[in-house]
């Protein structure tokens, strides 16, 4: 949990401003899109070289060290060479965030098998619900603290001095964080004895259909979430000019949904299943986008992302934790990278299609006398976004069940 502490740190005051520093640099709604797409693409086949090499490792947890040592040293290329050659600058801020995310993705398989080791079954929900917290708070402080930074040195037209101390502080706190996982026990390997561990032999016998479906859902909530998720720092910086601690606010007030949430979503998900958990939170995502097409007031979509991330810390548990239970212990680190893989191609796919649409959908919409004329077209894009949501939860949750014995009871008894 300490490690999550100065993990913290490094998304709070680093990852969530990457997309600010992108527009620092003049980048294109097609750069946005391309910054929030190739790295996470790239970096989860990161993952599935990560199993392969699991063995060269003398524990995962010297797997997981050396992958946060590469995400501690790639804040010095994100922040160094946008600088050095500004007229490339976004492609080259790029190319270090998807160094940055390979090195992240490396982790994840060894990290999420070693930590999961660790945990009865039926407290995974509590400790990562409890992890999240710490992480969510410790997060939200930082964010505060970095986007009130950012806006005195912008008074100052110094914001690129902003983004160093911020970017480097998250880097000194990633190798903190490294230091600290050198004090876990370390645990043997998996073995495996006579079964074949290779990812052909995975999905050819170790998925069950729960988890094809599963996967699938994920996949593709993440294409829908993705065609408007580039584009939240776009209309907020530069379509409402919101100054950096305004932007700061919005951001804090998600972390504070999921923080003061994230308790009650693990119990629900250890007592009902990640099932019911992405039931409820999986419809209810659909509506948040289509929110900020009624109001362009800053106080009002302070408080709709407040109640997004209530909704994203139910949805992102139960998305985690699913993964775990759908498959035996053996392939969860393979079940991990699979899921990644997925994920980032929807990802991909979702950003691809955003930056496509942000060129074609109209600005203004008439129906008949009356005349809908947000401040850009991306308030359009983020209500197809919440529609594409709606239609991938109601068609696909179904397809899928608890892969655990846990308590039944009916949806409108959960409500």
């Amino acid at each position: 949990i300490r490690d999550g502490m100065f993990q913290a740190v490094a998304q709070g005051g680093g990852e969530h401003y990457l997309s600010a520093f992108a527009i620092l640099l003049s980048a294109t709604p097609f750069q946005l899109s391309v910054l929030s797409a190739i790295p996470q693409l790239l970096g989860t086949w990161a993952q599935l070289i990560s199993v392969k090499v699991s063995h060269w490792f003398p524990s995962q947890a010297s797997q997981v060290y050396w992958g946060i040592i590469g995400q501690s040293v790639s804040w010095v290329p994100i922040l160094a060479l946008p600088l050095l050659w500004p007229e490339h600058g976004p492609w080259l801020l790029i190319a270090g965030v998807a160094v940055y995310f390979t090195c992240t993705h490396f982790t994840s398989p060894a990290w999420n098998s070693l930590i999961t080791e660790l945990l009865d079954p039926n407290e995974r929900g509590a400790y990562f619900a409890k992890r999240s917290r710490v992480v969510a708070i410790t997060s939200l402080l930082v964010l505060c603290a970095a986007g009130a930074l950012l806006s005195l040195f912008e008074k100052l037209n110094l914001l690129w001095i902003g983004f160093t101390i911020i970017f480097l502080t998250a880097g000194l706190c990633r190798s903190a964080s490294a230091l600290l996982l050198r004090t876990i026990a370390v645990l043997p390997q998996h073995d495996s004895g006579s079964t074949p561990t290779g990812f052909l032999n995975f999905l050819r016998t170790g998925v069950s259909h729960n988890f094809r479906h599963f996967v699938l859902f994920s996949g593709l909530m993440h294409a829908a979430v993705l065609v408007a998720g580039p584009f939240f720092v776009l209309y907020l910086i530069q379509d409402l000019h919101l100054a950096h601690w305004q932007y700061g606010t919005w951001l804090a007030a998600g972390i504070l949904g999921q923080f003061l949430t994230l308790p009650g979503w693990g119990q629900f998900g250890d007592r009902f299943g990640n099932k019911a958990l992405l039931t409820f939170t999986g419809l209810l995502v659909a509506f948040l986008p289509m929110l900020y097409l009624f109001s362009s007031a800053w106080l009002f979509l302070v408080i709709v992302n407040f109640f997004g991330g209530v909704v994203w810390a139910g949805l992102g548990l139960g998305l985690n934790n699913y993964v775990y239970d759908a498959v035996q212990p053996e392939d969860r680190a393979k079940a991990v990278a699979v899921s990644s893989i997925v994920n980032a191609i929807g990802w991909a796919i979702g950003t691809v299609a955003g930056s496509l649409l942000i060129t074609t959908i109209p600005d203004r919409l008439h129906l008949g006398t009356f005349t809908l004329e947000p401040v850009s077209n991306i308030p359009f894009i983020f209500f197809l976004s919440g529609l594409l949501r709606l239609i991938v939860s109601a068609t696909l949750l179904r397809t899928f069940h608890e892969p655990r014995q846990v308590e039944q009871r009916a949806h409108s008894r959960l409500l």
